[in-house]
């Protein structure tokens, strides 16, 4: 019991500071910027599963996002509407509602959309990749290939999808105004008990049996398949997880930022993700967390301090830690606690 009080403190105590100090201490602005972070830590939990346990290097992540955002997004904009026509399709001469969009008009339907819709197609993608034993880089770059498509399937759809611009002006969800300090507040601990939910499931599932499993995979595929195991199989279900809490965390981001766009989910986006994740250390799920809000932080504080550079400042960041601790930070953490036993 003491052995698994000590495993779990640090987990209890990073959520007793997310769900009670970090709402006191941090102003409504700084608070929804903290909220973004910990959305695209959803995204990032998902690739530390596919890729630093199941050996699958995604780079378009962004894609499932996209289409979780999305899919939040229409439901936002057909209740600002009131039954009718959203704004950007009465600028684009669309006159009537796309057959489309008529379910989104429920929020269930939106939601559980925004979720199985990512895992259905990260089904398909996955079964007829994972089949054929694609596998290491071209499995990467047919990844980022559907990412790049999706960007132009979705620029190319100005009426139905809002084109370059996406979808904004949402100012109303679930009947609370998206303005108020008091409804930001609320979403910001949606976000933070859904990924608290999500991490703690997905460290039971790794410490199980398919999550031991699934490492096999990663280490030695073809021992797995003659000892009699499926790892097409093994390998689909995981992506398609993976994919379940990127469409989620797309459904979350959407009320918190106000903004859907396909500059958000294309090729530039998911790899930034995919660093995040190397910076926090890829083999530990809660260093594929600790990567996205440190890089998030990053790009927010490097664009404030220095407007003309701070792209340089944040690959800069990249390329030292990749430099000094291949690992990522947990890897350093994880040394210097060993440091400190021996």
């Amino acid at each position: 019991m003491i052995r698994m009080l000590r495993r779990n403190l640090p987990f209890a105590t990073v959520a007793v500071i997310a769900l009670v100090a970090a709402p006191l201490l941090l102003e409504p602005f700084r608070l929804g910027l903290l909220a973004k972070y910990l959305c695209y830590a959803i995204v990032a939990l998902g690739i530390g599963l596919v890729w630093g346990k199941g050996g699958m290097l995604t780079l378009g992540q962004g894609v499932f996002f996209g289409l979780g955002g999305y899919s939040m997004a229409m439901y936002l904009k057909l209740t600002e509407a009131g039954g009718g026509l959203p704004d950007f399709m009465v600028w684009s001469g669309v006159e009537h509602l796309p057959a489309l969009w008529v379910p989104f008009a429920n929020p269930v339907f939106a939601l559980v959309m925004a979720v199985l819709g990512p895992m259905l197609i990260a089904v398909i993608l996955g079964t007829l990749v994972f089949r054929q034993r694609v596998r290491g880089a071209y499995f990467a770059i047919l990844t980022q290939a559907l990412a790049a498509a999706m960007v132009i399937l979705l620029v190319g759809q100005q009426g139905l999808t809002g084109g370059t611009n996406g979808m904004t002006n949402f100012f109303e969800l679930f009947g609370q105004d998206l303005a108020e300090d008091s409804t930001q507040r609320l979403l910001y601990l949606a976000v933070a008990v859904v990924l608290g939910a999500l991490y703690l499931a997905t460290r039971q599932l790794v410490n199980s049996r398919y999550g031991r499993l699934l490492v096999a995979v990663r280490d030695g595929e073809d021992r797995v398949r003659f000892l009699g195991y499926d790892p097409a199989l093994v390998k689909t279900v995981t992506f398609a997880l993976s994919a379940g809490m990127a469409g989620l965390a797309g459904a979350l981001f959407v009320p918190v930022v106000g903004i859907i766009s396909p500059a958000l989910l294309g090729v530039v986006p998911s790899l930034e993700l995919v660093v995040a994740v190397a910076v926090g250390g890829r083999h530990v799920l809660a260093g594929a967390v600790l990567g996205a809000v440190v890089m998030g932080y990053a790009k927010t504080a490097f664009s404030e301090q220095f407007a003309d550079g701070w792209l340089y400042l944040q690959g800069a960041l990249f390329i030292l830690v990749m430099t000094l601790a291949p690992k990522g930070v947990t890897g350093v953490m994880g040394r210097l606690r060993r440091a400190r036993t021996t």
